[in-house]
């Protein structure tokens, strides 16, 4: 749908609007509706003059000076910087939620997956946490190395919290791919290591949105805390807080809750597998849910029309995972989801220009 046909319906935007994208806000400067020109000449804070065209040409000479020193500080709102991956959308609606990256396309969780992700225009970077036994933690899915790990077994195998980051870091994680998936694999990949969440935050920064989320946290104590305290690090926090650029997910509500009580402003999700509605309905869930968190997100099947207007009753913003096909992703976007976990960013960048064309 149309960023119109959204703004005209009203009701069905989330009363927790601050965590979605800007175009579902009300507007910015410049968008739909927005005065051609917004002329300094009588300016003061919040309060814009509208100058009469005939008066232009004078009102540009006289704001001349002023503009000159404004511009660079308005620039960079406005300007990807030079080098690097592309500044990921304020404005993209739905959200394109890479899932361990591009990992349809590389091995999950590395550096060529999350910057293959952001080359293919995704707007948020999803890293599964776990924790090594010296308190790390890690992008990784697995609780434990066996799956997606190759190399010495005393390092490689077992539960990751049972190794220290040094020895998770002789294991090859990249090599897995081209054994699962020959037609996908590339020599590049063999050899990869691990990556730190430290290191993902010093790599993309602010330049991208950040989807953490705490696995098994039960058995990882300590967990919510270092994550805490690599967003405060990072400078991340704040811009959690103020416009979303992280949203922190878990299946393990009490691991929200701990986060919550660490940060009570935190943008939180809570996901739902797919038993989640086997004896509830979705308006019992989802109302439970939004004591605590700002966002839900369902297994893909979970989603239908109720299910979003149950959502939207209870000011919660929807992302279904894990989706790879291009059919359920079009009729997730006709119920106008707020964002689409998916391994494949690139499909579903075009299944959404789809179904806005």
């Amino acid at each position: 749908m149309t960023l119109q046909g959204r703004q005209a319906q009203g009701g069905s935007v989330p009363t927790r609007s601050r965590f979605l994208p800007r175009s579902l806000r009300g507007g910015i400067p410049g968008g739909v509706g927005a005065p051609t020109f917004l002329l300094l000449d009588r300016w003061h804070p919040g309060a814009p003059v509208r100058v009469p065209f005939l008066r232009l040409q004078a009102a540009m000479l006289r704001s001349l000076t002023l503009v000159t020193i404004l511009l660079p500080l308005l620039l960079p709102e406005f300007l990807p910087e030079s080098s690097g991956p592309s500044l990921a959308s304020d404005d993209a609606v739905p959200l394109i939620i890479a899932h361990r990256g591009a990992s349809g396309h590389a091995p999950e969780h590395t550096l060529p997956a999350y910057d293959l992700a952001v080359e293919m225009g995704a707007h948020v970077l999803e890293p599964d946490l776990q924790m090594t036994r010296d308190g790390v933690l890690i992008a990784f899915h697995d609780a434990t190395l066996d799956r997606t790990a190759r190399g010495p077994a005393e390092f490689c195998t077992g539960p990751v919290r049972e190794r220290t980051l040094a020895e998770i870091r002789q294991c090859d994680v990249g090599s897995w791919f081209n054994e699962r998936f020959p037609e996908r694999a590339d020599p590049a990949f063999e050899g990869l290591q691990v990556v730190t969440l430290d290191e993902l935050f010093l790599r993309y920064g602010d330049r991208v949105r950040w989807y953490p989320e705490t696995k098994q946290p039960e058995d990882n104590p300590g967990m919510e805390e270092a994550l805490v305290e690599l967003l405060h690090r990072h400078g991340l926090r704040d811009a959690a807080v103020e416009r979303g650029q992280v949203l922190i997910q878990s299946f393990d509500p009490e691991s929200l809750q701990r986060l919550r009580a660490l940060d009570p402003a935190l943008p939180l999700v809570q996901l739902l597998p797919r038993q989640a509605l086997v004896d509830r309905t979705a308006a019992e869930v989802l109302e439970a849910v939004s004591a605590y968190a700002q966002g839900v997100g369902p297994n893909h099947t979970l989603v239908d029309a109720g299910f979003m207007e149950a959502a939207r009753a209870n000011g919660l913003f929807v992302h279904p995972w894990t989706v790879n096909d291009a059919g359920i992703m079009d009729r997730l976007l006709d119920l106008d989801v707020d964002g689409i976990f998916t391994d494949f960013p690139d499909l579903l960048a075009e299944r959404i220009a789809a179904s806005e064309g």
